[in-house]
């Protein structure tokens, strides 16, 4: 009770009650990480994206560079001038491959671990975790899942908006699935 005095041991050191090791082990726990670190996961985070998306759209650079080139010499071997579209479907189902890789690799690298352990490889590197909101545990999949593409629509625009936010600087993706990024 307040103003009282914690009950002491045999030796008058006092003795820590378990609600107060609760509400000590609550308040670390709802402690929102600091903005650079979130940064600098979300960088590492991004450039392991970035490496799967090279590594999947390298085996199909000489089919477009080969598609391409044949649209510019059929244009070239006309004789007369025209618009050549490099966009065009065969182009289009290379991109989706990539995009498809790169979804199927974000729920495997982002919403798998987020779900199970509260963070990415790169999260876990600065020491930072996603809790929901309401139970302070790891998001459902569906909440991490849910977080994860909302980031990959809005992405850093949807990002700034925790510079606004109030004690526990959620961003858009955040609010989305109701979760906060802790320390």
């Amino acid at each position: 009770a307040p103003g009282r005095p914690a009950p002491a041991d045999a030796r008058g050191v006092p003795r820590v009650t378990d609600r107060a090791v609760f509400e000590r082990m609550a308040e670390r726990a709802t402690r929102p990480a600091g903005l650079v670190r979130r940064a600098v996961a979300r960088v590492l985070d991004t450039l392991v994206f970035a490496a799967v998306a090279a590594g999947t759209a390298r085996p199909l650079l000489p089919a477009a560079t080969a598609h391409l080139e044949a649209k510019v010499d059929a244009a070239k071997g006309s004789g007369r001038t025209t618009t050549v579209w490099l966009f065009d479907t065969t182009i289009a189902g290379y991109l989706g491959l990539v995009l498809a890789a790169v979804l199927l690799f974000g729920v495997f690298y982002e919403a798998l671990p987020t779900a199970r352990w509260g963070r990415t490889p790169g999260k876990k590197l600065l020491g930072i975790r996603v809790l929901s909101a309401a139970t302070l545990r790891p998001p459902r999949f569906g909440a991490a899942l849910r977080r994860w593409l909302v980031y990959a629509l809005l992405g850093l625009p949807g990002s700034l908006w925790c510079l606004g936010d109030g004690r526990r600087r959620r961003a858009l993706h955040d609010r989305a699935a109701r979760t906060y990024v802790a320390r």
